[in-house]
């Protein structure tokens, strides 16, 4: 698991709570909203997946009880 750090997923954390992780191709969706869930202690609300050159990017959109900003501090992207 590996947290992008772009413009746009800054702007994605603030604007839509939602974090992009890449993760393995070989990762379920399942298995990244559990992981996701248990490691950061916060509900997950939706996931979209996109694959790219043998990773998979996630975009997980938190719910509105988890700010996806308090993430982010915790891991050090913000």
């Amino acid at each position: 698991m590996k947290f992008k750090t772009t413009e746009k997923s800054v702007r994605l954390i603030e604007a839509e709570n939602t974090l992009v992780i890449e993760f393995p191709l070989k990762t379920k969706k399942e298995s990244i909203k559990k992981e996701v869930e248990e490691m950061f202690n916060v509900k997950v609300a939706k996931i979209r997946v996109h694959c790219k050159a043998n990773k998979k990017i996630a975009y997980i959109r938190l719910k509105k009880e988890n700010p996806a900003i308090d993430v982010a501090t915790k891991v050090g992207i913000i």
